[in-house]
This record gives C-alpha cells, sequence and structure tokens, in this order.
C-alpha cells in the first residue's frame, strides 16, 4: 500500500491516480475531504483520509486508519509564498513554515518512530528550491534547505541504526498546477503537467527497486 500526502490536487493527486490505475492499493491525505474524495471517486482502490499534517494528533490518527502498513510513503504535501522580504506578511510566512518545515518535520518523526525497523520507502518531495537561492523565493527557499536539512540529517540517524528503510529526496522543477495560483504572473508555459512529473517519479522509484537511489531530480528538457 501507498501513502500519498498532499494528494487533493496537483502532484499527490496525479501520483495517486496514476498507482491506481496501475493495480496498486493507495491512501490519500489532505486537509480538503471534499477535494480528497474527488479523487478518490473513479479509483476503488483509493483511500481517502484527511488530516492536518501540522497536528501531531491528526498524523498519529491517520496512521491508525491504514488498512495495512505502507511499503511507500511520499509525502507531497507543502505550500509556497512569495515576494521580496519586505513585502511578506509575517502569517503568511508563519503558514509557509507549518505548511512544509513543520508537516514534513512531525510526519517524519512519526514515520520513524512507528516503521524504523521495516523496509519502508519514504519520499520527501521538495523543490528545486531547495537546491540553489532564487531571489523573490526567500522564505519559499528558506523552508525547503531546512526540510532538506531535515531529510539528510535523519538518513544518517538511520544509516547508524542499520534501519532498513530508506529516506529519498526528490526535487522537482516547475510544475504547472494550481500551486501557482498564488502567483498571477508567473509564466509557466515551459513547466512540467503534473501528469509527467508524476510518471518520471513513478519510473524512478520503480527502476530502484533493487538498489537504493538517495536523491532524484525531475525536471523537463
Amino acid at each position: 500500500m501507498i501513502l500519498i500526502t498532499g494528494a487533493s490536487s496537483g502532484l499527490g493527486a496525479a501520483l495517486a491516480n496514476q498507482y491506481s490505475k496501475a493495480g496498486k492499493d493507495v491512501a490519500i491525505t489532505g486537509r480538503n475531504q471534499r477535494r480528497l474524495e474527488a479523487v478518490a471517486a473513479d479509483n476503488r482502490n483509493i483511500q481517502p483520509i484527511p488530516a492536518d499534517l501540522a497536528n501531531p494528533a491528526s498524523i498519529s490518527a491517520l496512521f491508525d486508519q491504514l488498512k495495512t502498513p505502507p511499503s511507500t510513503i511520499i509525502h507531497s504535501a507543502g505550500s509556497g509564498y512569495f515576494g521580496k522580504i519586505q513585502d511578506q506578511k509575517p502569517e503568511e510566512i508563519i503558514n509557509l513554515f507549518n505548511n512544509n518545515i513543520l508537516s514534513a518535520t512531525l510526519l517524519l518523526k512519526e514515520v520513524v518512530t512507528r516503521y524504523r525497523d521495516q523496509p519502508i520507502n519514504v519520499v520527501i518531495v521538495m523543490s528545486t528550491a531547495a537546491l540553489s537561492p532564487k531571489s523573490g523565493e526567500s522564505t519559499y527557499c528558506a523552508a525547503k534547505w531546512a526540510v532538506r536539512a531535515l531529510v539528510e540529517s535523519v538518513r544518517q540517524e538511520l544509516k547508524a541504526e542499520k534501519s532498513p528503510m530508506r529516506l529519498i529526496a526528490v526535487y522537482p522543477g516547475g510544475m504547472a498546477t494550481n500551486f501557482w495560483n498564488i502567483e498571477k504572473d508567473r509564466d509557466t508555459s515551459t513547466f512540467m503537467s503534473a501528469d509527467e512529473a508524476a510518471s518520471m517519479l513513478i519510473q524512478a522509484l520503480t527502476s530502484a527497486q533493487h538498489g537504493y537511489i538517495s536523491d532524484i531530480t525531475i525536471s523537463r528538457r
């Protein structure tokens, strides 16, 4: 069974649909129950479970509701916020950090606590913003760099414990999804579609079944 977070739209929804059509059992989560149910509507093997990943109790309840332990967890939940630092609103910065840093940290803590003795693939989807700074994206880059540091540090902990869990970092380039609705003048004409990114990610993860690819960067040519 595959658990996908942030699956009410965008990459998460595309991954859920493609895995489901391939015959995989999938659990999807996000905060919007109606949108989750819409994703699951045409796929009998998708289980929608609403959850707030910034809430530890909600995360624990999510895993308690899974029908079977997951073989793969893909964390694609997150949000963006852009603009020059002097123009950014404090409340939006806090929201950005909660949706990206806090959610990834609490989810990873729960996953490692429950499953560190099992050979589970834990895939953390970030952004190429975690690899290089970008003007107008200061706090977004800061959030993604923080998640990257989290992933790389937890990897060392798992390695020291000889855990069979595999932690995989994914750095997708721009995707033409509703994510960019917050930035109306952004040109997304050269961006990947969510379906394209999902196909490439699934292919990369499938090819790594008998090995260990620690980092995956996805972008259109």
